[in-house]
């Protein structure tokens, strides 16, 4: 004979779920993009990460991708920090390591979730030594283009907010390697459009998680030219994040992956250090590297 206590719990568990899947149900798209942002936000904040971004022209053997050749492998290390409203504005800069030859190329990256300001980008070379400005988006500014590290990523594809500039609508709610997911287009309105490569694009956003696990961009004529796979899906303080991003580029056959070796968050940052000072001062830079790796004790 079943309890009257637990039968109560059953009933408490129950409308629990009930709620939870009708919340679930009325999310709209522009919703469950917001948590997806505010998520990947989050893991940015106040933190230091080591990467190793491998890029390489791919081909399919039996079924899977595999690279054709040996991949260009590069060490990174990066520092976020949020600012502005609500901590909704992200300050980073990333400096590589490894290859020897290409040690302190650095790029600085302030993104504003403010709609209709443009993010800003600076790429220092050091064989150069000078700093460039990137673009933000539009194909028509005569600057450099704006690739992560000369990978498959761009500046747009490794932003967050903004969110106002597009339309959203779930297409459907299927599964993808195995799990339960919205699938949700994303289309640029006319003033986005001028900034963007993508005439739209389709992310797989994992329902209990909050992460796209799958992303499809598509160009002016709506032919897919970019595909970003996520793997490697854990925890990181509470926040479930992609410690692997895979970006193909379906028109050069080139892929990149970005790997989070090594993530620390919660860490005392300068907000003079995220600044151009950085990129060019390379004693400074690595005088307040050292402060930071010190924290990671």
């Amino acid at each position: 004979m079943i309890s009257k206590s637990f039968q109560m719990l059953i009933g408490a568990a129950w409308i629990a779920t009930f709620m939870s899947n009708t919340v679930a149900q009325d999310l709209s798209g522009f919703e469950i993009m917001q948590m997806v942002d505010d998520a990947q936000r989050q893991t940015n904040d106040s933190s230091f990460n080591r990467m190793q971004l491998s890029s390489c022209k791919f081909g399919v053997t039996e079924g899977r991708i595999t690279c054709a050749e040996r991949p260009r492998v590069k060490a990174l290390e990066s520092v976020a920090k949020s600012y502005g409203a609500d901590l909704k504005d992200t300050k980073s800069i990333t400096i590589t390591l490894e290859p020897a030859n290409e040690r302190g190329i650095g790029m600085l990256n302030y993104a504003y979730d403010e709609t209709g300001r443009n993010n800003e980008t600076w790429l220092y070379l050091s064989a150069l030594g000078r700093v460039k400005r990137m673009a933000s988006g539009d194909s028509d500014e005569e600057t450099e283009p704006a690739s992560v590290f000369g990978s498959e990523f761009t500046t747009e594809d490794t932003e967050t907010g903004k969110l106002e500039e597009f339309e959203f609508k779930i297409l459907e709610e299927t599964t993808t390697s195995g799990r339960e997911v919205w699938k949700i287009e994303m289309i640029p309105n006319e003033e986005r459009a001028k900034k963007t490569r993508y005439s739209r694009q389709i992310h797989y956003i994992d329902k209990e998680r909050h992460v796209a696990l799958r992303s499809e961009m598509y160009d002016r004529y709506d032919k897919e030219v970019k595909r970003l796979m996520a793997s490697r899906i854990e925890l990181v303080n509470e926040i479930w994040m992609a410690r692997s991003l895979t970006m193909m580029n379906l028109v050069t056959n080139r892929l990149s992956n970005m790997a989070f070796v090594e993530i620390y968050t919660d860490l005392v940052i300068d907000d003079e250090f995220l600044s151009q000072r950085t990129l060019t001062d390379a004693a400074y830079r690595e005088t307040e590297l050292e402060k930071l790796r010190a924290q990671l004790n």
